[in-house]
């Protein structure tokens, strides 16, 4: 793969977003909301909620034999993190109800369904995971090649006889690392254990014991198997550390660049827009067909159509040729939506058997290069092509939109974050272009009574006066600058502005 680049932006503490650049184009997104839950509304979608790695001390509420599961209780008390999550017994685990238990997180919660936990407890490192009351090692099947399998799996059983009681898994980034690397690896999770493993003992349950690496740190670690061309930070403190993890752990050095520029970075390099197009239904192609994509709470259904394609010398051809370039684009997609579970393709119909054999072999060569498993099934008598794939973490759509409040599942629209955070950087990136003393914004009242919360502390982030106006009639997700000058002239305006009934928040 080449030209791989990462694009964090990590100045807000609200929000925190990285992308995954390859080749130019935008492949992955990752992001994080970071705001003050007790002013949250009811349909947030908040950090603060259980992510995939995070290890609790749980108390188990009910036992369900039927099913043999548990419910289990993992905090004590808050508003955005789901309390309850669910527990698989596995092998003819047993558990009592008051009874307390190490857990950790391995799916996330999504729309109404509540966290999965297991009692297999699992620390990742860069290069190991290290494995809690295990006796075996394991190394990653993405590792192809036998020598290196057999010199790794050799490495970790003499990691492993060194600490009895862990089972040591080798991930795909050690495929070429050294032992003395590998060892240092172990140490360290080792260390990170022995910290959870005091804290389990001195915390009541329920309680969070540890919680995953920042959102920067997590792709690092995780997402990232092969070579990465640079890294680009706006953000000096989170700067500093993500070269310190680099020199650690990518022995092929890429270049770390702290960004500094006025305009806010993934502006900059026009990943705003790639981020609002893959949450749109229709995704156009280069040959004018386009796909619709329609997510539902099993399963997610896309359509191809031709469109305006007409340049392919017969029909069959045509056909053909959209059905290609259809199965890279949704590869591209899923990976890009971060959507997993079952994906019906609905391509056009083709009747050439060896057709339908070279789509379902370009389709899975496209998802190959994906990180998450997935599978592609034979082509069905209804000409639709059935898709399995991993779910890791919440798709883009569900962290970005939620139901909308006039048509409930009919319809949705953009979450009032999303939508405070745009304008954040909005106020950011004027500030940074003039020395005005205040602000009016301009924007949809639901939105301004959602971010008069937080004036207060943008106030003190950009050293300037912010006022919010409330219109009701802007669009949800629109807002302009409706005046910047001297304090007492915007609060002259504001005056004005109040007269005309219009509602104006200051702290």
């Amino acid at each position: 793969m080449n030209d791989v680049k990462i694009i964090a932006d990590l100045k807000d503490n609200e929000q925190s977003r990285v992308a995954i650049l390859e080749g130019g184009k935008l492949a992955e997104i990752f992001i994080e909301y970071n705001f003050n839950e007790d002013l949250l509304s009811p349909h947030s979608f908040s950090s603060r909620q259980t992510r995939q790695g995070d290890i609790f001390k749980a108390r188990v509420d009910t036992v369900v034999p039927a099913i043999s599961a548990a419910f289990v209780t993992l905090t004590a008390k808050s508003r955005n993190e789901p309390r309850n999550a669910y527990l698989y017994l596995e092998d003819g685990m047993t558990v009592k109800q008051g009874s307390e238990i190490l857990v950790q997180v391995i799916k996330n919660a999504r729309k109404n369904k509540a966290p999965r936990v297991s009692a297999r407890l699992a620390v990742p490192g860069r290069w190991l995971v290290l494995v809690p009351g295990s006796n075996e090692t394991g190394v990653s099947r993405r590792i192809n090649d036998m020598a290196e399998r057999k010199r790794l799996k050799s490495i970790a059983d003499e990691l492993r006889a060194e600490i009895p009681g862990f089972g040591i898994i080798v991930r795909t980034a050690a495929e070429g690392i050294s032992q003395e690397l590998l060892r240092a690896d172990m140490s360290s999770l080792l260390s990170l254990w022995q910290d959870i493993s005091a804290k389990a003992k001195n915390t009541p349950a329920p309680c969070l014991l540890y919680r995953d690496t920042g959102i920067l740190g997590k792709v690092l670690r995780d997402e990232i198997t092969g070579k990465i061309d640079q890294i680009i930070i706006d953000d000096p403190d989170e700067f500093t550390e993500a070269k310190s993890f680099v020199e650690r752990f990518y022995p092929e050095n890429p270049e770390v660049t702290l960004y500094t520029e006025n305009t806010p970075i993934f502006e900059y390099f026009g990943i705003e827009q790639d981020i609002q197009r893959a949450i749109e239904r229709k995704v156009w192609l280069r040959s004018g067909a386009y796909l619709v994509f329609d997510q539902t709470e099993a399963l997610t259904v896309v359509d191809v159509n031709t469109g305006k394609f007409t340049s392919a010398p017969d029909m069959r051809h045509t056909v053909l040729a959209t059905n290609l370039e259809a199965a890279e684009e949704i590869a591209r997609q899923l990976r890009l939506r971060a959507i997993g579970g079952i994906v019906i393709v609905d391509f056009i119909d083709m009747d050439n058997q060896q057709d339908k054999r070279e789509l379902v072999a370009h389709l899975e060569k496209c998802l190959a290069r994906d990180r998450q498993k997935a599978r592609v099934y034979s082509i069905t008598q209804l000409g639709l092509v059935e898709i399995t794939r991993k779910r890791e973490r919440p798709d883009l759509k569900s962290i970005l939109t939620r139901n909308c409040p006039v048509c409930q599942d009919n319809g949705f629209v953009e979450r009032e974050e999303n939508i405070a955070m745009s304008i954040k950087r909005f106020i950011r990136k004027i500030s940074a272009n003039n020395h005005t003393e205040a602000f009016i914004i301009q924007t949809n009242s639901f939105i301004a009574g959602y971010i008069y919360h937080y004036l207060d502390d943008w106030e003190k982030e950009f050293g300037r006066k912010i006022f919010i106006a409330a219109i009701n009639d802007f669009e949800r997700g629109k807002y302009r600058l409706d005046f910047q000058g001297k304090l007492e002239d915007a609060e002259a305006h504001a005056k004005e502005l109040r007269g005309q009934k219009i509602i104006v928040y200051r702290i």
